[in-house]
């Protein structure tokens, strides 16, 4: 008979953890941290505790611990770029990318970029390696050198002809200094440019500035290549034109002249000859059009293959995605090209050589030691920044989060959550008490006072999943002390109804509600839920803490224990909607 790891797909031991990990009480909030990292493959575990202080009074505002988190770890995404080691990472990378890139060429206020970049110069840039010996390829002739019409992905594709005589050491070294070679090409684009203007290089800083944004690609013969967006700009970005006389023409004859002219100079050493390292001829300028002028190069295409890139590697050509320790570890790499085996070798034997230059621990990259993705400063936004969009975004739905389950599923006023102190929450039951209410003046200040009827102080009865969100809030962002507020903003002070309307408005348009849906509609969604769960008219009157008088409702009771029975139907009710999949089209990319 057939065990159940075996029909899962399992072996035994993994499915004892499985069920161990699936039974432990903290699974929900296991779930909530996997579900918050996105998937991340590899993520990082923190240990440890924060205090938040009120800079002027010295009082402590918050602390956190992750003595309470499943395995005392608190999980975080390990935000590498590479698909081959982290594949839902380096997607938001990509995503981020595109947005990076995507921002210079057509622009967003959002990003420090006008819509008036549309009408700058600018051009995508192919700046590849030279030759380092014949490889087998695709011409379009049809056939190789070699006499063979390779089909494509075949894995010589790429590799040397002749190993014994491609210059493998120089195709490592080459790699090596790339960054050189674009620093000096960004050097001396200007100088072209004030040269073809007829102007000095300070008078050019006056009238023009020049902005990329770049991106490396290996290719599959292991040499890497760069793809950069150019454009210009006016004096101080952007934010202002570029000369009529600085067009697209000018751009390509000069960024061409600049590109002859970079070089890297490196002395004999060893049993090394001197060497002059430069750019390849097969120099590729195009201008990128508007999208829907026509052009074959459109502003999309060009962000989306800028991106596509974003996330490889030198992975490519079959080498491994991390550092190598020792030279013998490539005996334990049986599957790994033998081309791509030669140039690692190329840079274990060339390191004593040239030490600064680091090729063995950058032997896994073939010798490339630069940054992957680059810009100028005045391109676009940063990564940075787009992170810190997300996290700030992320922060501010977490924190408003529990108040939207509460308005709902309560339903309370919003004059009863700013009152909701800690003593008033119990996670063991998951009862909350309403005692008070403070309504918002029109000053911004809360005036503490009695619930809108008798029948608004009450307690509820709150839905079993809720209670992940609960405990959460109540760590995070909950005032500390027996009185301290459930709900306060981003500086410790209470909520302000202007803050929270802009989160609201924002969340509102993102899952399509109409414009005229106000969070005190909330409520009404709780009255329907409510019902459809089970629950009498008295019920929904005892949860939403309203009175009537008339007397047939007199004789409907609704107790703590029916109060309970309806949560636990809400909490069904919202668990089976939450199993179900997801209709509708994949989700956008991830960037802001």
């Amino acid at each position: 008979m057939t065990d159940p790891a075996t029909l899962a797909g399992l072996d035994p031991t993994t499915l004892g953890d499985l069920l161990r990990v699936a039974g432990d009480p903290g699974f929900d909030r296991w779930q909530d941290q996997i579900r918050r990292t996105g998937g991340c493959s590899d993520p990082i575990h923190l240990t440890g505790s924060t205090k938040t202080l009120d800079p002027a009074t010295g009082t402590v505002l918050h602390t956190y611990t992750t003595d309470k988190e499943p395995g005392g770890r608190l999980r975080l995404a390990c935000g590498n770029r590479r698909a081959s080691r982290c594949p839902s990472c380096a997607w938001t990378y990509a995503g981020d990318t595109y947005h990076l890139i995507r921002a210079g060429l057509t622009g967003d206020p959002a990003k420090n970029t006008p819509e008036t970049v549309r009408d700058h110069p600018r051009v995508f840039a192919t700046l590849t390696a030279p030759s380092f010996g014949p490889v087998h390829n695709r011409p379009t002739s049809g056939r190789c050198r070699c006499g063979t019409h390779h089909p494509d992905g075949a894995p010589e594709l790429g590799t040397a002809l002749n190993p014994d005589t491609y210059d493998y050491a120089g195709a490592v070294l080459w790699n090596n200094h790339a960054g050189h070679l674009w620093r000096y090409v960004t050097i001396y684009l200007p100088r072209e440019l004030a040269k073809r203007a007829g102007i000095s290089q300070r008078a050019l800083k006056e009238r023009l500035r020049v902005s990329y944004g770049k991106v490396a690609e290996y290719q599959k013969r292991g040499a890497i290549h760069f793809h950069a967006v150019i454009r210009f700009d006016g004096p101080d970005g952007p934010d202002t034109e570029p000369p009529a006389w600085a067009t697209l023409d000018l751009l390509t004859d000069a960024l061409r002249a600049a590109a002859a002219r970079a070089e890297v100079a490196l002395p004999p050493t060893g049993d090394q000859p001197a060497r002059v390292l430069c750019w390849g001829t097969q120099l590729d300028v195009q201008p990128i059009g508007a999208f829907g002028n026509g052009e074959d190069l459109t502003e999309q295409a060009v962000a989306s293959y800028v991106a596509k890139y974003a996330t490889k590697a030198a992975e490519a050509t079959g080498t491994v995605d991390r550092r190598i320790g020792e030279l013998a570890e490539l005996d334990k790499l049986p599957d790994l090209p033998d081309h791509t085996r030669r140039l690692i070798r190329a840079c274990w034997d060339l390191d004593e050589l040239y030490l600064d230059r680091r090729l063995w621990q950058w032997a896994h990259m073939l010798g490339f030691r630069g940054h992957f993705s680059t810009k100028s400063r005045r391109y676009s936004t940063t990564l940075g920044a787009l992170r810190q969009v997300r996290a700030d975004y992320r922060a501010a739905q977490q924190r408003t989060a529990l108040m939207v389950y509460l308005g709902a599923y309560g339903p309370l006023r919003p004059e009863e959550q700013a009152e909701l102190r800690r003593r008033d929450v119990n996670t063991d039951t998951m009862v909350l008490r309403v005692r008070q209410a403070a309504p918002e003046l029109t000053t911004g200040r809360r005036a503490l006072g009695d619930t809108k009827s008798d029948a608004g102080r009450r307690r509820l009865a709150l839905p079993a999943f809720l209670h992940t969100d609960l405990q959460r809030h109540l760590d995070w962002y909950a005032e500390e002390g027996d009185e301290g507020l459930l709900f306060v903003g981003e500086k410790g002070a209470p909520f302000r109804r202007s803050s929270f309307g802009r989160k609201w408005r924002r969340a509102r348009a993102a899952v399509g509600l109409p414009e005229d849906f106000r969070f005190y509609d909330l409520r009404h969604t709780g009255h329907t839920l409510t019902t459809r769960s089970g629950a009498t008219l008295k019920d929904t009157m005892v949860r939403a803490g309203q009175s009537s008088e008339k007397a047939a409702l007199f004789y409907q009771h609704s107790n703590l224990d029916r109060q309970k029975e309806v949560a636990s139907g809400l909490d069904a009710m919202v668990r089976a909607a939450r199993q179900k999949p997801e209709a509708g089209p994949d989700q956008d990319r991830s960037g802001t």
